[in-house]
């Protein structure tokens, strides 16, 4: 490998990696620069339109706190002893106020030294595209180093940073991090992207080798840490500063930051090789759980498809079935970055003319399934996880979104931003792809006339009634065989179970014999129109 060029000073941009083990950009900082700062923006352009109380701002703020403890641990390893200056840095250089008001730069000749430790984190709120060119600056670096970001609207931020630092003769440099393979790295034969999962999962799998999946050895380069100039080492801020309230994360047993999502991957390293036998069943411990620590990347991903992908050349089952979930992960990326336009409209864009209902029916119909009162129990049990712990098990997202869009008639665009508001682990191209695949609108869209059974689908995967006791306790008392419609149950069954239908809990807000065939006569209708 060529020596990279050198700078004398640097600054990591932490966003979406949230971890020091084997994060790309942060390798490449300390390889590049003689002096690498960090630092972490609390966006206030992002955090401004959520509500007060968001688990995943409580679960960032939680990260970024062990992720501060890392690099000073870190730094401290490779100098020896935890506090210092870095290699030819001065302790009482230039900074800029961590925890100000957005935008504000203090006096660069500010040397006071708050007793906070010297090596850390820098840390910023408000508006990322204007403070990092600012801070980069103030810290008279010559290159910012940070990891790329797919969604359309960190790429615009990313650019405004770029221009603002170009303006200054400061460079912006990003690599690849959250993902295995990016943007056109999967190709078909033709040079396409590809449109259809199987084609690209094959590629996928048939192109990986040992190397796209070696680690980035970050500890190798600590030594070149510098510690936070004296106006920047203020304590970060707390919750209540950025403007939140604490939520009921503590309660869930989502540990945040480097150290939560290793104790999560060991969990489910131990389990993975039965992920194909448990994965569909709510009540049964079977998903990986590592959604939102994949999403903030206070796990990497070479580390999980590492070893994933040595289990599954091995012919191991559920390690197989789990890789593939990581590479529809990223088929849905790369899909997002060749065709932007899936975010607001349909992949097949004449599926932009089904006729939704977007009227006063379909938003009463909208507020019964956000609710959980829809009176189909496995449907009401997802919304209703969903909203008490921001986890909804795959299976019921996929029937909670077929329901919504295919029984009920409601535009998959309203479903797809309620799960964004509430769902930890959201990331905007899997809840779009899965979005659309449900609503048969997507480039792999489940097939128009297969509609699930909301019924049918918990007979088969909660057989016994144990998640929906778990989430519809007024339900409880319902033997198991009545519970999934209880509808069907007889009077004197639910006067035992101490329920009144449209009372205790909703009668069925529709009929799915019913909605199933205006869902296929939509679909037919906009075929008939293909033809003509």
């Amino acid at each position: 490998m060529h020596a990279p060029e050198q700078f004398d000073a640097g600054l990591m941009w932490f966003r979406r990696d949230l971890r020091c083990q084997d994060n790309a950009a942060l390798f490449h900082a300390l390889r590049s620069c003689r002096r690498v700062y960090c630092v972490f923006v609390f966006d206030s352009e992002l955090l401004d339109p959520l509500p007060r109380a968001d688990r995943r701002v409580e679960f960032i703020h939680h990260s970024v706190r062990a992720l501060d403890a890392e690099l000073r641990e870190l730094a401290a390893a490779s100098l020896g002893s935890g506090t210092g200056a870095g290699p030819g840095m001065a302790a009482g250089a230039a900074g800029a106020n961590g925890t100000g008001s957005a935008g504000t730069v203090p006096d660069p000749t500010d040397s006071s030294a708050p007793g906070q430790p010297a090596h850390g984190l820098i840390v910023l709120h408000g508006p990322a595209r204007t403070l990092l060119p600012e801070l980069a600056q103030a810290l008279h670096v010559q290159a910012v180093f940070t990891n790329h970001d797919y969604e359309p609207a960190a790429i615009a931020r990313d650019n405004q940073v770029r221009g603002g630092l170009a303006n200054a003769g400061i460079s912006l440099r990003t690599t690849k991090d959250h993902v295995v393979f990016e943007r056109d790295e999967v190709l078909s034969p033709s040079g396409t992207p590809h449109a259809q999962f199987s084609s690209y999962c094959a590629q996928w799998l048939a192109q990986l080798t040992p190397f796209h999946l070696r680690a980035y050895e970050v500890e190798a380069h600590a030594a070149h840490l510098a510690p936070r100039p004296a106006a920047w080492r203020q304590p970060l801020p707390s919750l209540q500063d950025l403007g939140f309230h604490a939520t009921n994360l503590r309660q869930l047993a989502l540990y945040p930051g480097s150290a939560g999502a290793q104790a999560q991957w060991q969990e489910f390293a131990a389990r993975m090789d039965h992920y194909h036998l448990t994965r569909d069943y709510p009540a049964v411990r079977g998903p990986s759980y590592l959604g939102v620590h994949l999403r903030f990347g206070t796990l990497g991903i070479r580390e999980v498809a590492r070893l994933a992908w040595e289990r599954y050349r091995q012919g191991d089952p559920g390690a197989t079935k789990w890789l593939v979930e990581l590479v529809w992960r990223e088929f849905y990326i790369q899909l997002l970055a060749h065709f932007p336009h899936v975010v607001e409209h349909a992949f097949q864009k004449d599926m932009d003319r089904l006729p939704w209902d977007h009227g006063a029916h379909g938003r009463k119909l909208f507020a019964a399934w956000c609710a959980g009162q829809t009176g189909f129990p496995l449907v009401d049990a997802g919304m209703r996880q969903l909203h008490a712990t921001g986890y909804m098990h795959n299976r019921l997202r996929m029937v909670a979104a077929s329901f919504l869009t295919r029984q009920l008639g409601v535009d998959w665009r309203w479903g797809e931003r309620h799960f964004a508001e509430h769902l930890n682990d959201y990331e905007l191209a899997s809840n779009n792809g899965n979005w659309q695949w449900a609503a048969g609108t997507g480039c792999d869209a489940q097939s128009w006339f297969r509609i699930f059974n909301p019924t049918a689908q918990s007979l088969q995967y909660d057989a016994q009634g144990k998640f929906l006791r778990r989430y519809l306790p007024e339900l409880a008392r319902l033997p198991d065989e009545e519970i999934h419609a209880p509808e069907r149950a007889s009077p004197i069954e639910l006067e035992a179970a101490g329920i009144t239908l449209g009372v205790d809990y909703p009668a069925p807000i529709v009929d799915l014999g019913e909605a199933r065939r205006a869902a296929l006569q939509r679909h037919a209708a906009l075929r008939q129109e293909r033809r003509r």
